[in-house]
């Protein structure tokens, strides 16, 4: 079991890997990452860091990253003047699905040589994963 295990999580690290730096360079990866973590709504850059799991001098120079090029926006936090709060910018989210798309397409040529049963075993293979990592 414990192989298993180990194959499992070298295999999706490197599936995760390739697909983070090869299917775009219109961002680094941890802008995507910064950037996605907005999708579903504000938060602080604390916030961010804390998700991201990073050093807040780290997300400080990400954040400025994304803020210069307009896809996030850094706005007073209404209750302490002290602390910002992060928006993704409607640029941002068109980025996040060039991305998507662009990863996606990736993907897509990847599969391009495998047969029809090779294809439904990675179907019933990304289920069961899907299935294992909601419990």
């Amino acid at each position: 079991m414990t192989s298993l295990a180990n194959d499992l999580r070298i295999a999706c690290q490197r599936v995760s890997r390739r697909v983070r730096f090869e299917s775009s360079g219109e961002l680094p990866p941890h802008q995507v990452s910064a950037l996605s973590n907005l999708k579903h709504g504000s938060l602080t850059p604390g916030e961010l860091a804390e998700v991201e799991r990073v050093s807040a001098p780290s997300m400080t120079k990400t954040v400025n990253c994304l803020v210069d090029k307009g896809l996030v926006t850094r706005v007073d936090h209404p209750d302490d003047r002290r602390c910002k709060v992060l928006t993704l910018t409607d640029e941002g989210r068109a980025a996040l699905t060039r991305i998507a798309r662009a990863r996606d397409d990736w993907m897509v040529h990847q599969l391009d040589g495998l047969s029809e049963d090779e294809r439904r075993l990675l179907r019933e293979a990304t289920d069961l994963l899907n299935r294992v990592l909601a419990q």
